[in-house]
């Protein structure tokens, strides 16, 4: 089962998305994505990778895994890793189509045949146009009332928000009010005032639904380490899920200075890849919950192993979606399969808005669970002539 061809496929619609599809001389090819930095991701799979794993037998994916593996740019999440990682979802989409085979089941089989899932409140338009996680890229800039606007909606109506999740069987969510506060913008401290206003949202929800509703506070990164500790602090009477990314994750020694400060549970590791960088956060940064994008951070590949570091140490692990549907697909096969995963990440302002305009069918949620498609591999492709529209930016390497 050679492979024989590499494609890759941009919008600029969506600039920050790229797929990339396997093919093989036996028919059978491979789905898969990335986000962020679609055109240097794109630029490293024709130039880097395509000569290497052209003419390579697909079904040796630890192997190519390895090959792909860079020398500048594997500790982190940057193109290159980015790049490898679209791959190794492609190859492993490969393998499960030919098991005939859904990839939960060909990695061992399932612990649980659906998962609940928690909602990232970002509207459509979030972080749609660049890869900066800031104010001005949030998307709609005001009040908007369009379904699925969330973030408008943690913004100005909160309990309102929380209801409509919990309607639909969802009692978990994260908001990030708190980057919008003045001193974000460099991090260093945040005022009283803003703090206090930063964390009404999470008030509210407390005070009209009481415990019914998980709360997760997402900070991004954004602040040094005296202030996210005052962060922590004021959040901690609200009983949190836990707080993501309060500082940068790659500071481990700042991470468990915070972890030993707040009894608050903290999370994060998105933006982090290699085994290297999450047995530092885990073990010595002692995060309560390490997070990872499987379209980030080298694939199924890499998935299963950090997932057994965690494990290691009695931690869940959480799969990240903002980003594509391939992505939310993956890392749902990845939650029914392994034992330490609690809950899937969705983002419903994108799953029921443009995540469905690309392909021919998604992970079905109901009440509040996600599940996976049917049919092996992934359970799902791209919608047929993508390809033709006028924004595509269509390359095949042989």
């Amino acid at each position: 089962m050679k492979i024989e061809a590499v494609e890759t496929l941009r919008l600029e619609e969506h600039p920050n998305l790229v797929w990339v599809r396997i093919h093989t001389d036996t028919g059978l090819t491979g789905l898969g994505e990335t986000y962020f930095g679609a055109g240097p991701v794109e630029a490293d799979i024709h130039g880097r990778i395509a000569p290497i794993i052209l003419g390579m037998d697909a079904s040796k994916i630890e192997h190519l895994n390895m090959k792909m593996q860079p020398y500048v740019g594997f500790t982190g999440s940057g193109a290159e890793v980015r790049a490898l990682a679209a791959v190794d979802v492609a190859l492993w989409d490969i393998a499960g189509k030919a098991a005939n085979m859904p990839l939960c089941d060909l990695l061992g089989g399932r612990t649980r045949d659906d998962i609940q899932v928690y909602n990232t409140c970002a509207g459509p338009n979030y972080v749609s146009k660049t890869s900066a996680v800031r104010p001005d890229n949030f998307g709609a800039v005001s009040s908007a009332t369009e379904d699925y606007e969330d973030l408008q909606a943690f913004l100005h109506r909160p309990e309102e928000l929380a209801s409509a999740l919990l309607d639909m069987g969802i009692s978990s969510m994260k908001i990030w009010p708190i980057d919008l506060a003045a001193g974000a913008s460099d991090g260093v401290d945040i005022s009283t005032q803003d703090l206090k206003k930063g964390i009404e949202p999470f008030e509210r929800i407390r005070a009209a639904h009481g415990d019914k509703m998980r709360l997760k506070a997402e900070l991004h990164g954004l602040w040094s380490l005296n202030a996210a500790k005052k962060i922590a602090k004021a959040l901690e009477p609200l009983d949190m899920d836990w707080i993501e990314d309060p500082v940068y994750m790659d500071r481990t020694h700042e991470v468990r200075e915070l972890a030993d400060f707040t009894y608050a549970p903290l999370a994060g590791g998105e933006t982090l890849a290699s085994l290297g960088q999450f047995s530092s956060l885990i073990n010595e940064g002692n995060i309560g919950t390490p997070i990872m994008d499987v379209t980030w951070a080298g694939g199924v590949t890499a998935a299963k192993k950090i997932a057994a570091l965690a494990e290691a140490r009695s931690r869940p692990i959480a799969f990240h979606d903002c980003s594509g549907p391939v992505t939310l697909a993956v890392s749902t096969h990845l939650a029914l399969n392994l034992r330490n995963v609690r809950e899937q990440e969705i983002a419903r302002g994108f799953y029921y808005t443009w995540y469905q305009e690309f392909v021919d069918v998604l992970p079905p949620i109901k009440n509040g669970r996600i599940s996976i498609p049917g049919g092996p591999g992934l359970g799902l492709d791209l919608l047929p002539d993508l390809t033709d529209r006028p924004d595509a930016i269509h390359r095949v390497s042989r």
